[in-house]
């Protein structure tokens, strides 16, 4: 049976569309994106679905794309959890650095759905071989990554939760790319831990202040700047930390509430 090109080429161009969303994606070199690209699958993830629990192994690597947001869930026995970190078009979720047996200590659940490249973990360890280059890039990006996660358990232990739910916004706003954050408060009461009445308390007081609203199913930053001001040093420095170790993958504006 002949190949069928119209399917394949179909795929390709998916991939290559999909490709240029992601900030760690688009950093590469030609030579480096020729090791992964033939071996890049371009997916939809669903909101909700989860991509690993605690325990499995790790056999996907996925760049997310767009506005999808992947949460890293510590979750404890009681069945309650607590996100850690969040992931979206700057990074990569699972079998970043390690090798051989990949055992999640995570659950990596899809807040924000969206496309999304996937790739055979053993697919990005054969290319991280190859490519010094590529190797160093993903050793740097999990250096960021566990400065956010390093970051937030000095942040939940000493500060506020509104200056918490500030941060958790601007972070997520950097993710969407829009004002417009599709997450209803129950979800954000989740990420943070708390109760959803607990929430509901933050956010009104947010909204009186102008710096944000919100309507069924979404929050909407109406003034980034106050936001910021009203967050704790933490988004900054989780930034800067950021920049300095990943100068080369480019930032992406942001959308303000007034280009809606």
């Amino acid at each position: 049976m002949k190949p069928n090109r119209t399917l394949n080429a179909d795929a390709d161009t998916a991939v290559a569309r999909h490709m240029v969303t992601n900030r760690l994606l688009v950093s590469l070199s030609p030579s480096d994106r020729a090791l992964l690209e033939p071996h890049l699958e371009a997916v939809t993830l669903y909101q909700g679905e989860i991509l690993f629990d605690p325990g499995d192994e790790v056999t996907r690597t996925y760049f997310p794309g767009g506005s999808t947001m992947v949460s890293l869930i510590v979750l404890m026995h009681s069945g309650r959890g607590a996100e850690a970190a969040t992931i979206g078009r700057e990074g990569a979720v699972g079998g970043i650095v390690s090798s051989g047996h990949k055992p999640a200590f995570t659950r990596a659940e899809v807040q924000i759905p969206g496309p999304a490249l996937r790739i055979e973990t053993t697919r990005l360890e054969e290319a991280k071989v190859r490519s010094s280059t590529l190797r160093d890039l993903f050793s740097r990006y999990a250096d960021a990554l566990l400065a956010q996660i390093i970051q937030s358990v000095a942040c939940n232990a000493l500060h506020s939760l509104e200056a918490r739910c500030c941060r958790w916004l601007l972070t997520t706003q950097d993710r969407v790319n829009s004002s417009e954050i599709p997450l209803t408060q129950e979800a954000l009461a989740e990420m943070l831990g708390v109760q959803r009445t607990t929430i509901t308390g933050v956010a009104r007081a947010l909204r009186a202040r102008g710096l944000i609203r919100y309507a069924r199913g979404q929050i909407i930053v109406m003034d980034r700047t106050r936001l910021q001001e009203a967050s704790c040093e933490c988004y900054a420095a989780v930034n800067q930390h950021f920049n300095r170790v990943l100068p080369e993958v480019r930032p992406q504006g942001i959308i303000t509430a007034t280009d809606l």
